[in-house]
């Protein structure tokens, strides 16, 4: 039975406009494609941020701009970000596969997660959205729709929405068979699409789930072997930026909970890549956690560079 890699690409590496992005998932493609031709099965979550920002922002423009057009609710948003970057990443990896003469099919899963809606996270929103306001417009959107925004660097004042944890891929039944299949499979992107169980079925929440996370609860229900986090840096270092630098080849749970209690890794940036990790393989300890950088997966997979996690 072929290895199972669960990779995580970040959204800000997939570009901030459709022609940019276009031509950078090329690139992307590529590096997916080689650890299918190194015999891995591969299924690939991803980051939204710019993207599903800049979907918000047009809907939001036009609807308040004589666009004429209805304001889009932000999981609706959240699921067209899905389909955008979805058909671009299968597009450039079918055309990949075909290119090497690999017989494989590729699919991109729209994906809702469910979320639980008493996370602590909704009493206290976080994560910024959409377009700034003056203070008088925000009040009187505040007023209107019930939104929450809070000052932003001295640039005017953001819609901010909360960050709950995952707690089940709906679709999860569907990405299995597919992989069981062979087949390279794109899911919870940008973290799924938030949804709370309700008396009448399931809901969107205006929430961002972290892609991270939900890229480990996907490693985790699927058994993968490996869960991969692609950044922008080859390795996870301590005293980063410091004369003192040190990049880690491998640390384990107990190490790295240290590292976190001494402040290393920063919160909006690494802390959640590597917490995403222990998640992982604190619950699968047959598992196996790797962060490193896209350029780099094949060779950290080779044990080249890279930093492993592992449970002891």
């Amino acid at each position: 039975m072929a290895k199972r890699l669960v990779i995580a690409l970040g959204g800000n590496a997939l570009g901030n406009n459709a022609e940019e992005q276009l031509a950078l998932v090329k690139n992307t493609a590529s590096t997916i494609v080689d650890l299918v031709e190194e015999g891995y099965d591969v299924i690939v979550g991803h980051g939204n941020g710019p993207q599903v920002g800049m979907i918000n922002l047009a809907m939001e423009y036009s609807a308040n701009n004589g666009g004429k057009t209805p304001a889009m609710p932000f999981p609706e948003c959240g699921a067209m970000s899905q389909g955008y970057i979805g058909y671009h990443l299968q597009q450039s990896i079918q055309k990949e596969l075909k290119a090497r003469g690999i017989d494989k099919e590729c699919a991109a899963v729209v994906t809702q997660v469910v979320v639980d809606k008493n996370d602590s996270a909704f009493e206290k929103p976080t994560k910024p959205i959409g377009s700034f306001y003056s203070k008088e417009d925000a009040d009187k959107i505040v007023a209107e729709k019930g939104y929450t925004f809070v000052e932003d660097a001295g640039r005017g004042y953001r819609r901010v929405v909360p960050s709950p944890m995952p707690c089940r891929i709906v679709e999860l039944k569907v990405v299995e068979q597919l992989v069981n299949c062979g087949d390279v499979v794109i899911t919870v992107g940008g973290g799924g699409i938030p949804v709370v169980e309700t008396e009448d079925g399931l809901a969107g929440v205006a929430a961002v789930i972290d892609k991270d996370r939900a890229s480990s609860k996907l490693a985790l229900d699927m058994k993968a072997d490996k869960l991969v986090i692609l950044t922008a840096v080859d390795r996870v270092c301590i005293n980063f930026n410091k004369p003192n630098q040190e990049a880690l080849a491998e640390i384990n749970v107990e190490q790295a909970k240290q590292y976190i209690a001494e402040g290393h890794f920063a919160p909006g940036s690494m802390l959640p890549k590597v917490e995403a990790c222990l998640d992982f393989v604190t619950a699968y300890p047959e598992g196996e956690a790797l962060i490193t950088s896209l350029e780099k997966a094949k060779a950290a997979l080779k044990g080249e560079t890279g930093t492993v996690i592992k449970a002891k």
